[in-house]
C-alpha cells in the first residue's frame, strides 16, 4: 500500500512539474524538480532494501536454512508484510522438511526390522547408498563400499546379481558359516537427483523350503506306504497259506512229488514280503510323530543316558565320548523319548563317520545362542562331507552310505521342526562333521 502511495505522490508531483512547464510557472520548478528527486530516491531506496530482503531470502532458500527469521518488528513498515510473508514460508518449509525426516527415519526403522536384507547402489559407479543389518547378518558382512566388492567376496552371486533383470527374481544359494542357505534375489531400479539407483532384496527361505519340502514329503510317504502296504499285505499272507498248504500236502503224499523247490521259492516270496513290509514300516514313521509330550530336563541328563547306552558300542571300536557343558543346569524342554532318538541316530551317524580314523572322538555340547535359546551339537574327527551332499543329507531316501536307509536324518529333521526348532550340519571334508540342533522356543 505505502509502494502504491509512493507511485501515486510521484506521479501527482510529475503532473504538477509538467502543468508549471506548459503554463510558464517556471518558479515552481525550483519546488518540483527537487520534490521529484527526493521521492525517486526514496522510491529507490525503498526498492534496495525489499531487493537485498528477497536476496536474503532466497539465499535460505538456495542452502535449506530454514531456520533464519526475519524481523518484522524492527522492520520498515513498508517491510513488514514481505518479511512476515517469508517467515510464514520458512516456517512451512521447516514442518514439511520435519515429516519428511520424521518419515525417513520411520522408513529406516522399519528396513532396520524386517529380515530382508536390502541395499541399494548407484548404477552407474556402483557405490553403496545404503544397506540394512539384515544384509549384513545374512552375508556376515560389516561394511560394504562398492558392489564390486560383493565380487571378491562371491562372484558367483555377484554375476547374478549383474544379471539379473529388474522386477524379476532368483534363488540363489551362498555358503555361511560352512552352510548352504537359499536366498530368494529381487531387484528394482529407482531414480533420484537424475542418478538411477538398483535396489536389491535378499530373503532368506531356507527354512520356509524346509518346510514346504517336509510336507511335501510326507504327502509322497503318505500315498507310498498306503499303496506298498495294501499290495504286499496280501501277498506275504499269501505266501504263507501256500506254504502251510504245500506241507500239509506233502506230508500226505509222501514219496510221489517233490515240492523242495517250489517250498524254497514260496519261502522266498515270504522273506522278501517280510522285509519289504518291515522296510515300508520304518518310512511309515516320518508320519506318525504329530503330538509332542514336552518336558523340562537338563541336557546333562540327556547326554548321560545316551553316553549309558552307547558305552558298549564306544568301548568296543576305542572311540573317545567328550561331553562339554557350560551350563551344568541348562534345560531343554522337549519331548524326551523322541529328541534321544534324534540324539542315538546322530551319535550312531559319528560313530560309523570316525570308525577308520586313528583317534577316533565324538563330543556332545550344549549352549546358549546370542538370543538365549539352547543348542546342542554333536561334532566328531570323522571323513566329513562335501559340500554338494551337505544340502542333500536330509532328503528321505538319500544316504551316503551303501547300507543306509536314509530315513534317519529325515526323521531327525522332522522331530526338530515338530519341536518348532531346525537341524544344521557343518562338515568338512576330511576334517570331521558337527550337527547342530536348534530349540527356537
Amino acid at each position: 500500500m505505502r509502494f502504491l502511495l509512493r507511485v501515486a505522490l510521484l506521479f501527482l508531483t510529475l503532473l504538477g512539474v509538467s502543468f508549471a512547464i506548459v503554463m510558464h510557472f517556471y518558479v515552481y520548478l525550483l519546488i518540483g524538480i527537487p520534490l521529484i528527486c527526493i521521492e525517486l530516491t526514496d522510491l529507490l531506496r525503498y526498492q534496495k532494501k525489499a531487493h537485498a530482503e528477497v536476496e536474503q531470502f532466497a539465499e535460505s532458500v538456495h542452502y535449506r536454512d530454514f531456520s533464519r527469521h526475519f524481523d518484522v518488528g524492527r522492520a520498515p513498515i513498508e517491510l513488514k508484510p514481505l518479511r512476515k510473508g517469508f517467515n510464514e514460508i520458512n516456517t512451512t518449509f521447516k514442518e514439511i522438511s520435519r515429516e519428511r525426516e520424521t518419515q525417513y527415519h520411520y522408513l529406516q526403522k522399519v528396513l532396520e526390522l524386517v529380515d530382508t536384507g536390502i541395499l541399494s547402489y548407484e548404477e552407474e559407479t556402483g557405490k553403496i547408498g545404503w544397506l540394512n543389518e539384515s544384509f549384513k547378518k545374512i552375508f556376515g558382512i560389516p561394511y560394504l563400499k562398492n558392489i564390486e566388492s560383493l565380487q571378491k567376496r562371491d562372484e558367483v552371486l555377484y554375476n547374478d546379481i549383474m544379471n539379473l533383470k529388474p522386477g524379476n527374481s532368483k534363488v540363489v544359494t551362498i555358503q555361511r558359516n560352512r552352510q548352504l542357505v537359499k536366498i530368494l534375489l529381487a531387484v528394482s531400479v529407482i531414480r533420484s537427483d537424475d542418478k538411477i539407483y538398483r535396489l536389491l532384496a535378499f530373503q532368506n527361505i531356507s527354512e520356509a523350503l524346509d518346510e514346504t519340502e517336509s510336507k511335501a514329503w510326507q504327502k509322497l510317504l503318505n500315498v507310498m506306504t498306503h499303496e506298498i502296504m495294501n499290495s504286499v499285505a496280501p501277498i506275504s499272507s499269501l505266501a504263507d497259506t501256500l506254504k502251510n498248504r504245500l506241507k500239509t500236502y506233502s506230508s500226505e503224499n509222501s514219496g510221489e512229488v517233490d515240492l523242495d523247490d517250489l517250498e524254497l521259492g514260496i519261502e522266498t516270496i515270504k522273506r522278501r514280503s517280510e522285509g519289504l513290509l518291515k522296510f515300508t514300516e520304518s518310512y511309515r514313521n516320518l508320519n506318525k510323530i504329530t503330538r509332542l509330550d514336552l518336558k523340562k530336563v537338563l541336557a546333562r541328563d540327556l547326554f548321560e543316558n545316551l553316553n549309558s547306552l552307547m558305552q558298549p558300542t564306544l568301548a568296543a571300536k576305542n572311540i573317545e565320548l567328550n561331553i562339554v557343558l557350560r551350563d551344568m543346569h541348562m534345560a531343554v524342554d522337549v519331548d524326551v523319548n523322541l529328541i534321544e532318538q534324534v540324539l542315538i541316530n546322530l551319535l550312531v551317524n559319528a560313530i560309523e563317520a570316525v570308525k577308520d580314523r586313528q583317534n577316533p572322538a565324538i563330543t556332545l555340547s550344549a549352549e546358549l545362542s546370542s538370543t538365549n535359546k539352547p543348542i546342542l551339537k554333536i561334532a566328531d574327527n570323522g571323513v566329513g562331507m562335501p559340500l554338494e551332499l551337505i544340502d542333500k543329507i536330509f532328503i528321505p531316501f538319500f544316504s551316503t552310505r551303501k547300507s543306509g536307509s536314509g530315513i534317519g536324518l529325515s526323521l531327525c529333521k522332522q522331530i526338530m521342526m515338530l519341536h518348532k526348532g531346525n537341524i544344521q550340519v557343518q562338515s568338512v571334508e576330511n576334517e570331521g562333521s558337527v550337527f547342530i540342533l536348534l530349540f527356537l522356543h
